[in-house]
């Protein structure tokens, strides 16, 4: 299993932070056709999402691993 989407999520919520510091000081607006606030909470939506959904399967893929572990035992 890969930890690239982990990775991606980690770069998208950077990539909000990053928004959100550009619209305080420079006064952003718009971002293409959305207004930044959107853009930002995208970002940082899917981001956010990636991440947890990357430590929910692990964290499954570990508790199957040992449930395996303790059946080949007995």
């Amino acid at each position: 299993m890969s930890r690239v989407p982990r990775l991606i999520g980690y770069a998208f919520m950077a990539a909000a932070a990053m928004l959100a510091a550009v619209m305080k000081k420079e006064g952003v607006e718009t971002v293409g056709p959305l207004p930044a606030v959107a853009a930002l909470l995208f970002l940082g939506m899917i981001g956010v999402m990636l991440v947890f959904t990357d430590l929910m399967v692990r964290g499954l893929y570990a508790q199957v691993d040992a449930a395996k572990a303790r059946e080949e035992g007995d």
